[in-house]
């Protein structure tokens, strides 16, 4: 499936900032799920912005403005053929090594009743029992926006009993941490049907299983990612695999806007 996306994120200050500096992860690599045919960002400053690939073998940007300015906006857009291949990553070259991604970090911890759900996976045969964790965590912690934070952790939203995709995956990736498997958190895109909004991001989880690699899991949705997924940027949990991270001096109160728009291009596949 050919994909077109564009994302705009907009930062309003109630007095002009003096100066910022901003790490931006909003561009996909190609992978066994996806190729990306073309792809830019536009904002202030891209036009001298450093890049690296970071630990996580995520592309960022490093953009600064110097410009006295009260908005700024980011705008990342482009084309990805996707393919379904049922979630299944595989086995990747150059990026960290998988016993990274069994770090626990303060929005992976997990307590006992995490630990307890993750029982259902065996250690011979994991494949089923991730996909029993995944119904589980969905049927115990209810789809609910607004009501939990971007730092909220893995214990106190599956005490809460509600979250949205983020929190799913903290979860899922808590649960599977504890039991020694190599867990990390997926941002990204989700192709949605006509009746439902765009996400401002959606986010998974992907697990490492022995003979098949790295193999994803949308606890929201209740599936392993198909071709109307693209994966922009993975790590240990949302922090560190954030689209958008960065500091600034002045602009006192902030106001964020995002618009995501993701539909499927009439063109044909190459």
């Amino acid at each position: 499936m050919r994909l077109f996306v564009r994302h705009t994120t907009r930062y309003h200050y109630d007095t002009p900032l003096a100066n910022a500096m901003q790490q931006l992860r909003l561009t996909p690599n190609d992978g066994a799920s996806q190729k990306v045919i073309d792809w830019t960002i536009e904002t202030p400053g891209m036009d001298r912005a450093a890049s690296y690939q970071d630990a996580f073998d995520n592309v960022v940007h490093m953009v600064s403005t110097h410009d006295i300015v009260e908005t700024v906006e980011i705008t990342a857009s482009g084309t990805v053929d996707t393919q379904d291949t049922s979630g299944v990553i595989g086995f990747e070259k150059g990026a960290a090594p998988v016993r990274i991604y069994t770090r626990v970090t303060p929005l992976t911890k997990a307590n006992q009743a995490i630990r307890r759900l993750a029982n259902v996976v065996d250690e011979d045969t994991p494949l089923p029992g991730f996909h029993e964790l995944m119904h589980s965590i969905r049927e115990k912690v209810e789809y609910k926006t607004g009501v939990t934070e971007t730092h909220a952790t893995a214990i106190s939203t599956f005490a809460s009993g509600e979250g949205v995709c983020q929190d799913h995956a903290h979860i899922f990736i808590a649960a599977a941490r504890s039991i020694g498997i190599p867990a990390r958190y997926v941002s990204g895109y989700l192709l949605l049907d006509d009746a439902q909004a765009s996400e401002a991001h959606h986010a998974w989880a992907e697990v490492f299983i022995k003979d098949l690699g790295w193999v994803g899991f949308d606890v929201s949705n209740e599936i392993c990612p198909t071709d109307r997924y693209i994966r922009l940027t993975t790590g240990l949990d949302s922090r560190s695999a954030a689209p958008i991270k960065g500091i600034r001096f002045g602009g006192r109160e902030e106001n964020l806007q995002v618009e995501v728009d993701v539909t499927q291009s009439l063109q044909q596949q190459q």
